[in-house]
């Protein structure tokens, strides 16, 4: 690492902030001279085990991406993706990860349906320009889990880690219940992304079983045409970006934001009462969006990686009237990441002006990641993890416009870090046009404390980044899994600090974190749609006091200091399960300040001891195993 520190010090981030200022036009020269990625294409240590198989790969992209074709004989693609699922379906903590590709063309048909299950850490995708390049006559499924096999016992609640984007699904195929329906029976961590679905869509699992609880998902840029949108079960949800043709259904909290075709607002208003207003949060349009990265294969079959542009005021999606508005880069701008790479390696390629592709795989980060120059591109296929060894942080970037990171999910270590994702921010850059223009934005990053492997952090995202976006972030203090159940193990105060200005979130999870779990200090800031549950296993109320006077931690956070923020859409719900009557003194906490503005909030109590005195600053009922809510604000103050 020696040879790196030179280009690791803060004069050269600093000269990445006057070339994010000023310009720089040898910038886009260095990247456009840097050769093909040089990554070793040896197999990683999660390659498909030996029951999964053999297909054609991804090549470069590494044995773990499956690259279909629609001349390959359906019933090779219907194999592999029969073994990859037979794996992948149970495989919640596993160190497995895929990327299964399609190229353009049509799979399956009505007399054949290409019917296939996405299990965990696979992400399915077209490499279309567009997603009506690539067409799967047939169904991705996701289906619940039922626990021991037990039919009473039937939930979506723990799907996460999984992905569907760019192309189009005309259902067909399936049996009974199943028929002619694309199930995607998720909860967090599992975005649907620029998908056009023609016919029946259900967010819920209904046909095997019950309760068939899901809760919280993640929809933009996609269009639904043909069929309804059955919502069910999901007790929070958001869709931004697109078209919808029918939605049924709402339990707690859906948020819709730039969909033709929503439903209309309405929220219940302290009514708690199930046979009241559906819970629908509508916007009309979105603030500013920039949909995420994507991979695909031009005319002549080479890889590029397309960047769309940001949108302000957006209704419907970005392809709906031809094609995204951005531009592409050739896979020789990426440095590809695989298992064998080292982080000397990672830095020395951002320092020369490349981006990043991390292929499938688990990966174990010595010291930090720097992402130094304006424009650096980030992008994960089959939802690499990146895991810090030496309690440092996994990956940090220095206060330039343009930054994508997408597709990647950060484990805390065995050593406490300080935070896991570090983008840091000059509040004197707010409101600058090349950071308006040119936002960074976090799409599909999620982060986690336990569950997978035992793990410590303080915060585990802070995004300092002025006029930055949000798009599908969950911070997760694990309630199950590895090092989970206890006070002191995954210990983590934090799961997102937010200092930047003009900062804009879309579907936002912070639960479970053991202090303030979102801090937001910035200006103008605007949430829209925020999910939390507070952390369940608090022995006592003494070890958790926000000060003296004030039980327990408020789930969103903004100090006295901030003078402007909207939130649209926004719950946190209590489980204290140690049988000791534990108080949350509010759900949200907030200045009384006329330009801080919430809007459809609620509070619910779940399960087990206390409750929920408040929903913001004292008001709003309490939750309780009296009352369990939602206890729902329309607006406040």
């Amino acid at each position: 690492m020696r040879a790196l520190s030179v280009l690791q010090s803060p004069w050269i981030r600093l000269l990445a902030v006057v070339v994010a200022l000023v310009g720089f036009a040898g910038l886009p020269a260095v990247a456009s001279a840097a050769s093909t990625s040089t990554a070793s294409t040896s197999t990683a240590s999660t390659s498909p085990s030996s029951g999964v198989a053999p297909s054609t790969t991804g090549g470069a992209l590494g044995p773990n991406v499956y690259v279909f074709s629609p001349s390959m004989p359906q019933s090779t693609i219907q194999g592999t993706l029969d073994a990859i699922a037979a794996q992948q379906v149970p495989n919640q903590f596993g160190t497995q990860r895929y990327a299964l590709l399609f190229e353009p063309g049509t799979y399956g048909s009505t007399a054949d349906p290409l019917v296939f299950q996405v299990g965990y850490y696979t992400s399915v995708a077209g490499l279309g320009k567009n997603p009506s390049d690539t067409t799967i006559v047939g169904q991705a499924d996701t289906f619940n889990q039922c626990t021991n096999g037990d039919q009473t016992q039937c939930f979506a609640l723990e799907n996460f880690w999984r992905s569907l984007s760019n192309l189009t699904i005309d259902t067909a195929g399936g049996s009974g219940c199943k028929g002619n329906t694309e199930f995607w029976a998720v909860s967090q961590a599992a975005p649907m992304r620029r998908v056009q679905v023609n016919g029946n869509v259900t967010l819920m699992d209904y046909c095997d079983g019950s309760p068939d609880y899901a809760s919280g998902g993640f929809i933009a840029d996609s269009s639904f045409t043909g069929g309804t949108v059955i919502n069910g079960s999901q007790q929070q949800y958001i869709t931004r970006n697109s078209s919808l043709d029918g939605w049924t259904n709402g339990v707690w909290n859906q948020v819709f934001c730039g969909d033709p075709g929503a439903p209309a607002q309405s929220f219940a208003g302290n009514s708690g009462d199930s046979g009241g207003p559906a819970p629908y949060t509508t916007l009309a349009t979105c603030p500013t969006t920039r949909e995420e990265p994507y991979l695909y294969a031009d005319s002549s079959g080479n890889y590029e990686v397309f960047i769309p542009s940001a949108q302000t005021d957006s209704s419907g999606p970005s392809w709906a009237n031809g094609g995204t508005p951005g531009y592409s880069l050739p896979l020789s701008r990426f440095y590809v990441v695989q298992q064998s790479t080292t982080v000397g390696q990672i830095n020395l390629a951002l320092a020369r002006g490349l981006n990043l592709l991390f292929t499938p795989g688990v990966y174990n980060v010595p010291s930090t990641i720097h992402v130094l120059w304006p424009d650096t591109k980030i992008v994960g296929l089959g939802f690499p993890t990146l895991i810090p060894e030496h309690g440092n942080v996994t990956m940090d970037a220095t206060p330039v416009p343009g930054i994508n990171i997408s597709g990647l999910i950060f484990d805390a270590g065995p050593v406490t870090s300080p935070a896991l994702l570090d983008l840091h921010g000059l509040s004197a850059l707010a409101g600058l046009s090349a950071y308006k223009n040119d936002p960074t934005s976090i799409d599909d990053v999620f982060f986690r404390v336990g569950g997978a492997t035992a793990g410590s952090v303080h915060t585990a995202f802070v995004n300092d980044a002025s006029d930055s976006i949000m798009d599908d972030v969950w911070s997760w203090r694990a309630d199950h899994g590895a090092g989970a159940g206890t006070w002191t193990g995954d210990t983590a105060d934090t799961g997102v600090v937010v200092g930047g200005d003009n900062v804009t979130a879309y579907g936002l999870a912070v639960e479970h974190f053991q202090k303030y779990e979102t801090v937001w200090t910035g200006q103008h800031g605007t949430v829209i749609f925020f999910q939390n549950e507070n952390p369940y296993e608090v022995p006592d109320q003494a070890a958790w006091m926000a000060s003296p006077t004030q039980n327990g931690y408020p789930a969103l956070y903004l100090p006295e200091s901030v003078t402007s923020f909207q939130g649209y859409g926004l719950g946190s719900y209590s489980f204290f399960n140690q049988g000791v009557a534990i108080e949350n003194s509010t759900a949200f906490q907030a200045p009384d300040a006329p330009g801080v503005q919430f809007h459809d909030i609620l509070t619910v109590f779940l399960s087990g001891s206390g409750g929920i005195q408040s929903v913001i600053n004292g008001t709003g009922a309490a939750v309780s195993s009296a009352f369990g809510g939602p206890s729902d604000l329309v607006s406040y103050p």
